[in-house]
């Protein structure tokens, strides 16, 4: 699994209203997860037990430094603490851990030169075969991660040293420059590009596939959330929409159709 990302989790400041905002929007069922004290919702796909995000109320020590609300990914590696230690070398920073989630794994939170956040994680695998979950293309499974990277080029030279990913299809977007696909084991997973000069941050988000992105959109009005942009078409071809939720949390929905 290095490399891949295989968690995706939101942070809010009010987690039952998330969980209404995107259980209407995405069609995901929302569950306690059992950890006793935890507080962890788990968004799963319907029909499946095997969840494909979680949610966590953001704690007042990170409302205290300033984070908002936000969706994180989590990339597994072989080895949290050696990675987290690479990050750093290579001009990365550490913002949270190593440390261990009983039952679950270890995990830090990094961020690459340019200051992109992203979650690395070794999880603790299950004895047993693992529960069926949905296909990917599925809607309600992430489809995408994306990162609007402080300089493109850059970006990829240091993700290729630190999860060995691969050059994909490149896109050319003409005055906004290259779209760069890559991939994990020939399996091409998301892209980046150097962000636009008005975006104040470099960061990562997450494509959630639905099943028609035109009543998604409409989905997302009714339930508070914002729509940033048009509709575009993609390489796929695909449709997707860039969105914030009532909270203020970016993420993204892609489509088959409109």
């Amino acid at each position: 699994m290095q490399g891949t990302f295989i968690w995706y989790e939101l942070m809010p400041t009010d987690t039952a209203s998330a969980a209404d905002f995107y259980t209407k929007v995405v069609g995901w069922t929302a569950r306690d997860s059992g950890m006793p004290g935890a507080g962890y919702t788990i968004f799963c796909v319907p029909g499946f037990d095997m969840g494909v995000a979680g949610m966590m109320q953001l704690t007042e020590e990170m409302k205290a430094r300033g984070i908002p609300p936000h969706w994180a990914g989590y990339v597994a590696v072989d080895d949290v603490d050696a990675m987290a230690k690479k990050f750093t070398d290579n001009g990365g920073m550490v913002h949270h851990g190593p440390e261990d989630i009983p039952s679950v794994g270890r995990f830090a939170v990094v961020a690459d030169p340019h200051g992109a956040v992203v979650n690395l994680l070794k999880p603790i695998m299950p004895d047993g075969p693992m529960p069926p979950e949905p296909e990917p293309g599925t809607p309600g499974t992430f489809g995408w991660t994306e990162l609007m990277a402080g300089n493109g080029e850059e970006a990829f030279a240091f993700y290729e040293k630190m999860f060995g990913w691969t050059k994909d299809m490149a896109v050319d977007m003409g005055p906004m420059g290259t779209y760069q696909c890559f991939a994990v084991n020939d399996q091409m997973i998301g892209g980046m590009m150097t962000k636009p000069a008005e975006m104040p941050q470099a960061f990562w988000g997450y494509y959630i596939t639905v099943d028609a992105i035109d009543a998604a959109v409409e989905r997302v009005k009714s339930a508070g959330g914002q729509v940033l942009q048009d509709v575009m078409e993609v390489p796929g071809p695909s449709w997707v929409v860039q969105c914030t939720d009532p909270q203020g949390a970016y993420f993204a929905l892609v489509a088959a159709k409109r």
